[in-house]
């Protein structure tokens, strides 16, 4: 009898990737390998890389050479490492001609088969590395045409487990099978709507590596809701690249507008919860389904990333200061209370003075409650790298350094006025003392959270409550709460 093999997935980068070595961590337990949750004690270390910008990739470079030195600990299991995710599609054999400590380099085209990689990479083979190809490529430019095409098997989609392995799609009556392991006990849980971007935003390679856009279809959305909730988890994350062009290639771009209330009705989910909406596709409709939708949260993660009607045309995208202030008067107008999110960019080629002074009236108008401030740095394969008036990195850097501190004032602003207005706290996490959570107007992992402020004789609310409470405080963009 073979001893069971061990493996440990190590996820970096954003949420989609946790739904992604989920996906792996399901297909692995199914094939007969036991999930661990430190590297250490595996005979397998799986990096899931990110190789969304130049500071994500060093990272994800830093965390294999770590992971890789587990080989020579004695007190350590692992005998090998194996790069997956973003990082390993986009660069593929070059990462792995510069990282000869990682014994394989695999892209998303290994998924389905990852099992029987290990296995050969533990008997001392070494894979062949992948090579990388533009994956827009691999599906029919028309949406219309991408269903049919991505369920024969046609392309590799990363956490989209019943449209990426053709074996999948004989399933039983019962419905689709769900393709996922938990690795962590959260109650909230990133539940992905579909792969990919069509579109060409000019500073993003994305859409290259990642592929065209396909929808999973709402009947695969639920089942996975379903069994997501049959396991302890109270609000669903709804993930993708761009959320608003959900449907499209299935005929109806209304089918996330129609989706909402069917997963806000799924036994035990409590909060349902929309990220990524591009400004552009925001629809009155989808407006009006997340804020009125009982279940869905009011909130609103925007992609702004600037605010210059100019420096946005260079940048493949549409909009203006008016334009969105207009747009977030509209959400307002539905949920006075929604959260808002957004990104900025900082030092895009051709950026002036008078663009950021643009962004900064934006900003000081829009009372977002979270921005992420970044600095452009050019990306291989994108217009952006070669697109002149680049603008200097000490100038870079003295922008990010600028808007950053106006975020901080902002976002430390618009905490405080949220004094003395009512709310639900999902629970966390807690400790002997203090239990932490978050709002609905507060998204996982990136966003704030808020703190609760309970009486001395208070039992603690177990980890997974929803606690109505009232916001009593505010320290920076956190808040605290006392429980009603």
């Amino acid at each position: 009898m073979h001893p069971v093999r061990s493996v440990a997935l190590v996820t970096l980068g954003c949420v989609r990737n946790e739904v992604d070595s989920e996906e792996l961590a399901g297909r692995l337990s199914a094939a007969g390998w036991r999930l661990e949750d430190d590297p250490a004690a595996a005979d397998v270390a799986v990096v899931n890389t990110c190789g969304f910008v130049e500071q994500a990739k060093k990272d994800s470079v830093d965390v294999l050479l770590d992971v890789a030195e587990l080989r020579d600990d004695a007190d350590s299991r692992t005998q090998a490492v194996v790069a997956v995710g973003c990082m390993s599609e986009r660069y593929g054999k070059d990462l792995a001609e510069e990282l000869p400590e990682v014994d394989a380099v695999l892209g998303f085209d290994s998924y389905a088969d990852l099992s029987t990689h290990l296995a050969s990479i533990l008997q001392g083979e070494r894979p062949e590395s992948h090579v990388p190809r533009d994956r827009r490529t691999l599906l029919p430019v028309s949406p219309a045409k991408r269903q049919a095409a991505a369920r024969a098997g046609a392309v590799a989609l990363p956490g989209l487990g019943e449209l990426s392995d053709a074996s999948l799609t004989k399933v039983p009556d019962s419905g689709p099978p769900v393709v996922r392991a938990r690795l962590g006990s959260a109650p909230w849980a990133p539940l992905k709507l579909a792969s990919g971007c069509d579109r060409r935003c000019s500073f993003c390679a994305i859409p290259a590596f990642r592929g065209s856009f396909v929808s999973r279809t709402p009947a695969d959305v639920l089942t996975e809701a379903r069994w997501l909730a049959e396991n302890g988890v109270k609000e669903v994350f709804l993930v993708s690249e761009n959320s608003t062009s959900y449907g499209k290639d299935l005929g109806d771009l209304r089918a996330l507008e129609k989706l909402l209330p069917e997963l806000a009705a799924v036994d035990g989910l409590e909060r349902v919860r929309v990220s990524y909406l591009q400004p552009a596709e925001v629809r009155p409709g989808l407006l009006e389904a997340i804020a009125g939708t009982p279940g869905v949260v009011p909130y609103f993660d925007l992609s702004f990333q600037h605010s210059a009607p100019a420096l946005l045309r260079r940048m493949r995208r549409f909009g203006s200061t008016d334009e969105f202030l207009a747009l977030l008067d509209r959400v307002r107008a539905l949920a006075p209370e929604a959260g808002v999110r957004s990104n900025v960019i900082m030092g895009f080629p051709g950026e002036t003075e008078d663009d950021v002074a643009e962004l900064e009236r934006f900003l000081e108008a829009a009372r977002l409650d979270v921005v992420g401030v970044f600095g452009y740095s050019d990306e291989d394969g994108t217009e952006a790298a070669s697109l002149p008036d680049k603008v200097d990195e000490d100038v870079v850097a003295e922008r990010v350094d600028r808007i950053s501190r106006l975020v901080e004032a902002l976002v430390d602003e618009r905490a405080a006025q949220r004094v003395g207005t009512r709310d639900v706290v999902l629970v966390e996490e807690h400790d002997d003392e203090a239990a932490t959570g978050r709002t609905g107007f507060q998204g996982p992992d990136v966003d704030g959270t808020t703190r609760l402020d309970l009486a001395a004789d208070a039992e603690l609310p177990a980890v997974g409550a929803l606690v109505p409470v009232e916001i009593t405080g505010s320290e920076g963009v956190d808040l605290i709460a006392r429980p009603l």
